[in-house]
């Protein structure tokens, strides 16, 4: 397994479990981004496979809630919200078993901010916190993510740029530049309401 596989992973998954979200299960339609930036980091050398499924599984249920999965098709809105909350968990649960505390704050995190966002109507700043975060489990945040996830609490509007500058300087110090930078580019949220990822 590697890092780049972590979509055929969760779909494989998914359709061996035989539950009601078995039928609706597709090939991946893209190819994963995020778990495999988190993959590259210094965090998830022990296991950077399974750190771009963890990443990707919470992915997917976010796509579930709020998007379009690359996993599943043709699920009704109910099924969606249900297959959405299962990924998470899946992907907490699976980070958990890798005794990442650190790592399940980030996601935990990750979820309830994205969730604000779009009940605030400010999900254009989601893929900055997405790319922010990936970079946190695969490096650790530090001060200046932490920072820039209070402002994000508080509705700075400065809260994306903070989240793109502490996810470039963490990535550089770590030699993952290009990693983000593939992220950055690929990366597609169907519920943005720019262009601009932060």
């Amino acid at each position: 397994m590697s890092p780049a596989s972590a979509l055929d992973q969760i779909a494989e998954r998914l359709r061996d479990e035989r539950s009601v979200i078995a039928p609706f299960v597709i090939e991946p339609t893209a190819s994963p981004v995020l778990g495999p930036l988190a993959a590259a980091g210094p965090r998830a050398a022990s296991n950077p496979a399974e750190y771009s499924f963890v990443v990707e599984s919470i992915r997917e249920g976010y796509e579930l809630h709020y998007g379009t999965s690359h996993v599943l098709s043709g699920e009704d809105r109910k099924l969606s919200l249900l297959a959405g909350d299962y990924l998470y968990a899946l992907g907490l649960e699976r980070l958990a078993e890798l005794r990442d505390a650190e790592a399940v704050a980030e996601l935990s995190d990750l979820i309830s901010l994205s969730a604000a966002c779009h009940a605030e109507g400010s999900e254009a700043v989601v893929p900055a916190l997405w790319l922010a975060t990936a970079v946190a489990v695969g490096c650790a945040g530090g001060k200046s993510h932490d920072n820039a996830k209070s402002a994000l609490r508080r509705g700075d509007g400065k809260a994306a740029a903070a989240l793109r500058t502490t996810a470039e300087q963490t990535a550089r110090a770590a030699g993952i530049e290009d990693a983000l930078d593939r992220a950055r580019e690929s990366i597609d949220f169907s519920t943005r309401k720019t262009s601009d990822l932060g």
